[in-house]
């Protein structure tokens, strides 16, 4: 009776040795809060890094179909955004927004007055904390003709 004492204790301090040891929080899963498609915009500088065309072939960033595209954009959470050639030169500035959904991005350039220059929306391909991508069209009214234009996290500081 005592040897089946001892070899319930021996399997009790077993037992409880191994419960402790997986419920070391070295296991535990650490979940990040959700963050929203403007949210994720906001949270770091892009860096045009590559283009693909329709085929996913990659395209040089100097090709006049995507060249305009390419440089440091910098999306602030007020709303605000302003981008720069590689070169650090002022490409544009002006307000920002990404659909709910995450699905378009809407730019609206505006000049040193405060009055806009142009609108431009484009669809999201990808968003994500690690790649924003959108893709143009050459022909509006051509949408099997497109460039996807790649952009990846940077900590290029924005230009003065």
């Amino acid at each position: 009776m005592r040897d089946l004492k001892k070899i319930a204790l021996a399997v009790c301090i077993a037992l409880s040795t191994l419960v402790a040891v997986s419920c070391s929080k070295d296991d535990e899963t650490v979940v990040e809060p959700q963050l929203t498609p403007s949210e994720i915009l906001a949270s770091t500088p892009w860096e045009t890094t590559n283009a693909k065309n329709n085929k996913g072939e990659s395209v040089v960033l100097t090709d006049a179909n995507v060249s305009n595209f390419v440089g440091f954009a910098y999306f602030k959470s007020d709303g605000t955004f302003t981008m720069f050639n590689l070169d650090n030169s002022p490409k544009m500035h002006g307000d920002w927004t990404v659909s709910a959904d995450g699905k378009t991005r809407t730019i609206v350039a505006k000049n040193a007055a405060g009055e806009t220059l142009f609108t431009r929306v484009v669809d999201i391909t990808v968003l994500t904390k690690k790649e924003f991508t959108y893709r143009v069209y050459p022909n509006a009214n051509d949408k099997t003709i497109y460039f996807d234009i790649i952009h990846t996290p940077t900590t290029h500081q924005e230009p003065k």
